[in-house]
């Protein structure tokens, strides 16, 4: 399975419920998040497409620098999410579904595959942005933690928001944290 990577041109992200003004640069996403076939190294028990889980803050630089990246920042998360209009959702206005996202009212009870809803696709092409994983950000939190985006299959579906955003415990190594790559052009 080979990365696929999208540019997202930059812009001004009007940040947070507040609408802070933070610039963004053009970057390259991976188009989903990190899954297992992506690394040299196999899951265990997981086939190639389902994500990366179970892995600390620090595993996780490790990987996006092994990859030829990093971890994106918050800011540059909901960029990517939400799009110059901030959409509400990373696919657009409309309520979520279940074709949209796996989260908790989906009923898969675990991950699924990083290409499982394309319904919940973004305008740029961007997959799995909302569910299945909480993705790893660059940015800290109080406590030695760090921000975490997007929601997993256990979360409601506030959580799949653009907006919205967590933090955890740097440390932990979660089934419902993943990560995404970027690449500075």
């Amino acid at each position: 399975m080979h990365l696929e990577w999208i540019k997202i041109a930059g812009g001004v992200c009007a940040y947070g419920d507040a609408g802070r003004p933070v610039k963004v640069p053009t970057l390259l996403w991976t188009r989903t998040p990190i899954a297992c076939g992506h690394l040299p190294s196999d899951c265990p028990g997981l086939g190639p497409r389902y994500p990366v889980t179970e892995i600390s803050h620090a595993e996780a630089t490790q990987i996006a620098s092994r990859l030829g990246g990093r971890l994106p920042r918050s800011a540059e998360w909901e960029w990517m999410a939400a799009g110059p209009s901030r959409r509400r959702w990373p696919w657009g206005a409309s309520p979520w579904q279940p074709a949209f996202a796996n989260l908790r009212d989906s009923l898969h009870d675990t991950v699924t595959p990083v290409d499982t809803h394309l319904a919940g696709v973004t305008p740029e092409g961007m997959l799995d942005v909302a569910g299945n994983v909480w993705e790893w950000t660059a940015s800290t939190s109080m406590s030695e933690g760090a921000v975490i985006r997007g929601g997993s299959y256990a979360s409601p579906t506030l959580y799949a928001q653009c907006t919205f955003l967590n933090a955890a415990p740097a440390e932990l190594r979660s089934r419902g944290i993943g990560m995404r790559v970027v690449r500075e052009l």
